[in-house]
């Protein structure tokens, strides 16, 4: 019987995820919904639960808790066990060689703060994922091209448009599948494939990598900040030195929910059906569902291109929208081009439009957010963002490009 190598997954769930704005005040990035009742985590965990993935640590810096009650000890996804299973990550002291306080200065930086336990642990492969895309993969697949090349290191990469590949590191492929090249956030890139944010790393050439680096950066470092970054600045342009370090293209559907638009645009994506991460039965996106009865649409709903969660109650209009579970639409309301998260009630004859209204809001009688222009493309600066709790008043407008505070009243 041939012995599956042994996996070590880090799922990095750091940050402040600010340019999100006034959505993750109050919570990671990572706990932020998608599709309904999903989570951005579920993802990342997903894809290594159903890849049998079972050592999985979740790296969490900012605002932890907001991830406790859904994450939980992994149920979910199978990883609540008494051997291996999920590990929590948080930040902490400690002593050691690569022992640091506070919080880490880049997924690169989080790496070297948990390198001591990483060598402990003893693995083959580290698999390294972001906690805040929208994907799914089989992690064999990575492992095993990562150990049938001797890789140092195994990059997934995606395809994505030259304004994407702006705020991405940028990869040069070349012969055989090795990255020749990394360009991190270029102004101007010259190519859109970038790397997806999920990693295969031989453990020993990526120990030895963060330590060369941390002596050669100790001067720059200011605090406890090892000076190593994000793994765009220093970790893989190192290990690209080397040649060593492959490209695996990631088949179908990806994207990274960082700033509003790109959030909003994820979700467009889910209603005109280019999103293929649900669609495989055998491999299903797992999360807690909501305890909440089946959606209701009432006669007086009108409802159009849309995704309605559980325990929804719609007796408006819903058009081109993801409404979350629990979620009150009522008679003579309009929503449209938006998202609403969970247990928001918007009220009779209000219209929301070209919005994202966080968890538990209140949208008044009459009151208008945001707008929807004609057959444009809507942006940062148009998209209205409503935080958590936050109450619109009765025929209150709230412009395009408006921000509520959570627990604020416009």
């Amino acid at each position: 019987m041939t012995r599956r190598p042994k996996v070590l997954a880090i799922v990095q769930a750091g940050g402040k995820g600010s340019r999100m704005d006034v959505l993750t005040r109050e919570r990671a990035k990572p706990a932020l919904p998608y599709a309904g009742h999903y989570q951005l985590v579920d993802f990342a965990l997903s894809s290594l639960a159903n890849s049998e993935v079972t050592d999985v640590w979740l790296s969490v810096q900012y605002l932890a808790t907001s991830l406790h009650k859904h994450v939980a000890a992994g149920r979910p996804w199978d990883l609540d066990r008494t051997r291996g299973g999920l590990q929590w990550l948080p930040p902490e002291e400690g002593s050691g060689s690569a022992a640091q306080s506070g919080f880490s200065e880049g997924n690169g930086d989080d790496l070297y703060r948990n390198l001591d336990s990483i060598r402990d642990f003893g693995a083959d492969v580290v698999v390294v994922l972001s906690a805040d895309q929208v994907f799914s993969l089989d992690l064999r697949d990575v492992v095993d091209q990562h150990l049938d090349n001797g890789s140092s290191c195994t990059v997934v990469t995606t395809e994505v448009s030259r304004a994407q590949a702006a705020a991405k590191a940028v990869i040069e492929v070349g012969a055989g599948g090795v990255v020749t090249g990394l360009d991190y956030k270029p102004e101007s890139p010259d190519a859109t494939t970038i790397a997806a944010e999920i990693f295969a790393y031989n453990p020993s050439r990526l120990a030895a990598a963060l330590e060369d680096l941390r002596a050669e950066r100790v001067d720059a470092a200011e605090g406890d900040d090892s000076g190593i970054g994000d793994f765009g600045e220093h970790l893989i342009p190192r290990l690209v030195e080397d040649g060593s370090v492959h490209a695996f293209a990631l088949p179908g559907y990806w994207r990274d929910l960082g700033t509003p638009s790109e959030y909003v645009a994820a979700h467009r994506d889910l209603l005109a059906g280019r999103v293929d991460v649900f669609d495989d039965p055998r491999w299903p996106i797992l999360t807690r569902w909501p305890e909440l009865p089946a959606a209701h649409v009432r006669r007086s709903a009108t409802v159009e291109h849309s995704v309605i969660s559980a325990g929804a109650d719609i007796a408006g209009t819903v058009i081109g929208s993801v409404i979350g579970p629990g979620v009150r639409v009522a008679k003579g309301a309009v929503v449209e081009d938006s998202v609403v998260f969970a247990q928001t009630t918007i009220e009779a004859g209000a219209e929301v439009r070209a919005a994202v209204v966080d968890s538990q809001c209140t949208i008044g009688r009459g009151a208008r957010v945001g707008e929807t222009p004609p057959g444009t493309r809507i942006g940062d600066d148009r998209i209205v963002l409503v935080g958590h709790e936050s109450q619109v008043r009765r025929g209150v407008v709230v412009p395009p490009g408006g921000r509520l505070e959570p627990g604020s009243m416009a």
